[in-house]
């Protein structure tokens, strides 16, 4: 069973963070110019929760608050579900479809090592069931 290591291997493992006493709208303004949907919320190197569009969308906008005004800290989920290195793929999409989440943070002895995606976990797979049928008709052919 393939690992969360080795899907880290295959992807540049750039890490974007916020604090928890950022406004809403500077966690935005991360988020729109790295291309990303979800940002960690880190402080002296410890992970404090996550931030996504759809914390945005539905602590934000359904409320009727200001971003500017608005911390991290008061909208962010706290405590978020982490996988490790050693995890396989299927155990995160497992934990992904559970509990309706797209990032899953990488830790490792209290260490952050990376974030995974939904759309990681997915491009992933399709590789590797690419190698696996590519490898089959070799098989076959030979």
């Amino acid at each position: 069973m393939k690992t969360v290591k080795q899907l880290l291997n295959t992807k540049s493992v750039q890490i974007f963070s916020i604090t928890e006493q950022s406004s809403v709208l500077d966690a935005l303004k991360v988020m729109m110019e790295k291309n990303i949907s979800s940002l960690l919320v880190m402080d002296e190197g410890s992970l404090k929760g996550i931030f996504t569009e759809r914390d945005y969308a539905r602590k934000i906008i359904l409320h009727g608050k200001s971003s500017a005004e608005t911390s991290v800290q008061e909208v962010m989920t706290a405590n978020p579900i982490t996988v490790s290195t050693s995890d396989t793929i299927e155990f995160c999409m497992g934990i992904m479809t559970d509990k309706h989440i797209r990032h899953l943070p990488v830790m490792e002895n209290d260490q952050l090592h990376g974030m995974v995606s939904i759309g990681d976990l997915v491009k992933f797979i399709i590789e590797d069931q690419k190698q696996t049928i590519s490898q089959l008709e070799s098989y076959i052919t030979s």
